[in-house]
């Protein structure tokens, strides 16, 4: 029953933000809020256990506050690496490959945004996960002489501080 309210909760505020300004109930209609909280309830009741798994920690918001302070570095690094790409399309400066990671993220939600994180940012694509050991092959545009001779090879070539932000809000 938690998660079916969390859940719904969570999916009415959603549908609140996407239809902000539309009403003369503050932002909303009253046909929408009624709308808003049928969809809610038939979503929350179909996806509870999608949603939730087994534990509410996302809930909690210093993990939010943390995903919002993150989206400062991860546009900071995709801004370097736009200027990076263009840099190298210019000169014709590359060097491909396809390099493993090892972030040692725990969770799925935490394997899941890196690898968001990192094929949103120009000259790296995230291409496979291995599932067993939570490991990452990234193709990257231009991979580094000293990336390679490491062992094991530090994420930090590919993708920043992005795994410590990471674990602050997902693990």
């Amino acid at each position: 029953m938690k998660k079916f309210i969390v859940t719904s909760f969570i999916c009415f505020i959603a549908y609140l933000i996407f239809t902000a300004g539309s009403g003369n109930i503050g932002f909303w209609s009253i046909e929408e809020i009624l709308f808003g909280i049928m969809v809610a309830v038939l979503v929350g009741y179909i996806s509870r256990n999608i949603f939730i798994k087994n534990d509410f920690r996302m809930l909690n918001p210093k993990r939010w506050l943390y995903g919002i302070a993150y989206l400062f570095p991860f546009f900071l690094a995709m801004a370097k690496a736009n200027f990076d790409v263009a840099y190298r399309v210019i000169t014709g400066k590359i060097r491909p490959g396809i390099v493993k990671i090892s972030p040692n993220l725990k969770t799925d939600l935490g394997i899941t945004m890196l690898a968001n994180s990192i094929t949103l940012t120009p000259g790296t694509l995230s291409v496979d996960i291995d599932e067993k050991t939570n490991n990452l092959y990234v193709h990257w545009i231009n991979v580094k002489d000293a990336a390679l001779k490491k062992k094991p090879r530090p994420y930090e070539y590919v993708c920043g501080k992005f795994p410590k932000w990471i674990r602050r809000i997902a693990e």
